[in-house]
């Protein structure tokens, strides 16, 4: 059995790595047609794409009761995003970033997480709570689209044809079954090798889920589209925290356990830190993404020993 999932593990890169080139190709040929920035489609269409497998787990474990699971996923998420994926394609590749990202999305992603760490300080996510966040992604989604804010015009980058509003939607699925591929056959594996539930729960499941975030993000990052690079993981975390989270919580209010603290403070850290390294000189260099591998290596360390 293992052969087979092994082959599984493989099919899920060749989806992955296929769907992103498809993805961040086509976002930018039709961000070029609407007149809206390469960032802007990565905050939205590439971020609500890449999330996915977040939307799904989170969800189902909300109706099924399961809100520990619910609230980790999003929490554990975000900070793998951060830590691991945004530090590690900077390491590969420095990631160019700009005042609309730093003080817009920073500041709103800073501004959504210390809500979500006061919400659930108390141990329980109301469904009042939930509508807050929810009504929150929407008012932020809809002044992105009505800015209709434009980077400075790059011509050699084509409009879009007919295909790329296939391409794109397509991309996406192929994304977001690599990353399922992926988990399943990891998982699977895992077990055959005896690896427990939790130790497959903390690592391959967090790793699965955040697989379409890591590929689409490293992809452009090599094709200089650093907008979309950034973009990705920033939308990717708001996504989360306002419309996975906050729909879990309109669908079936939550209360969590007291282990819920350590991991929410973590994350607002990791966001403030994030936002002060894409400040300094406008871009995350390959410094300051080993610093942020570093603390996720150790946060894991910590909760294995």
């Amino acid at each position: 059995m293992e052969v087979i999932y092994f082959g599984q593990i493989l099919l899920s890169a060749v989806f992955l790595w296929k769907g992103a080139g498809l993805l961040v190709e086509s976002s930018i040929r039709v961000a070029r047609s609407l007149d809206i920035s390469p960032l802007v489609i990565g905050l939205t269409v590439v971020a609500l794409g890449t999330s996915a497998p977040e939307f799904a787990v989170t969800i189902n474990a909300a109706l099924s009761g399961q809100a520990d699971i619910s609230v980790s996923n999003v929490i554990g998420s975000n900070i793998f995003n951060l830590g691991f994926i945004l530090g590690g394609v900077a390491i590969v590749r420095g990631i160019k970033t700009d005042r609309k990202l730093v003080w817009r999305d920073g500041m709103v992603l800073v501004a959504s997480t210390i809500a979500i760490l006061y919400f659930i300080w108390d141990l329980h996510f109301s469904r009042g709570e939930g509508i807050i966040m929810f009504a929150g992604l929407v008012v932020y989604l809809f002044y992105l689209f009505t800015k209709k804010e434009r980077d400075k015009p790059v011509t050699e980058i084509s409009r879009a044809r007919p295909m790329d509003y296939l391409y794109l939607p397509g991309g996406i699925a192929m994304v977001v079954l690599g990353g399922h591929l992926l988990k399943t056959g990891a998982i699977n594996l895992a077990r055959d090798f005896g690896v427990s539930e939790w130790g497959i729960g903390i690592t391959i499941v967090a790793a699965g889920t955040s697989a379409p975030e890591f590929v689409t993000s490293l992809v452009a990052a090599f094709k200089g589209q650093h907008g979309i690079s950034a973009g990705n993981l920033i939308g990717s975390d708001l996504f989360n925290l306002l419309g996975v989270l906050g729909l879990a919580g309109i669908l079936n209010p939550m209360s969590v356990t007291a282990y819920a603290h350590g991991s929410l403070v973590m994350l607002v850290g990791m966001v403030i830190l994030v936002v002060i390294f894409m400040r300094t000189g406008w871009r995350l260099s390959r410094t300051e993404g080993l610093i942020l591998v570093g603390l996720n290596v150790l946060r894991w360390t910590m909760k294995f020993t």
